[in-house]
């Protein structure tokens, strides 16, 4: 059995990834698994161990990375979160393309361990940045303040979409997972 793939998917918040994850996780011809994070957070409603999250303790987490455990991880909010080495590796054995949304210093992360492993990055780039501030605008959800602070990191985060494999442009949904979807077809020959 041939190894999976790693796909490592970052863009700005706004830019439509989570859109673009549930189009393409759906392609069977994809065969396409999406990762699940390790946190010290509780879990929260009817999240699930092993399901949502593998949630652990602080002093467990802390001793995965020592131990070179995890393809990344990072603190945010007073919780680590970081994604489990074993488990990808184990996903991949079994033939699946393992599929990672995350940030741009994770993304980082994992390409540094992972590159030449049959990985590869994939940015996902707004038409232009007022498009993305209209993107995040409607969604109502956020202060003005938050809403600044949204698109100064989505400026910082595209300067930094040369460092990816891949650049997609989102604008046009079905476009760009079609687009993604070639990209990960053709690696999978």
């Amino acid at each position: 059995m041939k190894k999976g793939l790693l796909i490592v998917m970052s863009g700005p918040s706004g830019v439509g990834k989570g859109a673009i994850r549930e189009k393409i996780i759906s392609d069977a011809r994809l065969n396409l698994v999406y990762s699940i994070s390790m946190t010290t957070r509780a879990p929260r409603g009817q999240e699930q161990n092993g399901k949502d999250y593998f949630f652990v303790d602080e002093e467990t987490f802390l001793k995965e990375v020592a131990k070179g455990n995890l393809l990344e991880h990072a603190k945010f909010v007073d919780n680590y979160y970081g994604t489990p080495r074993s488990y990808v590796e184990k996903l991949r054995d079994e033939g699946k393309n393992v599929f990672i949304e995350i940030e741009v210093n994770g993304a980082r992360q994992v390409m540094e361990k992972m590159r030449g492993h049959d990985a590869f990055s994939i940015f996902i780039l707004p038409p232009n940045i007022d498009e993305l501030e209209n993107r995040i605008r409607g969604r109502k959800t956020e202060s003005e303040e938050k809403i600044q602070q949204r698109l100064e990191r989505a400026k910082l985060e595209i300067s930094r979409s040369g460092e990816y494999d891949y650049c997609v442009v989102n604008d046009d949904l079905d476009k760009a997972a079609d687009e993604i979807k070639a990209i990960i077809l053709s690696r999978m020959v």
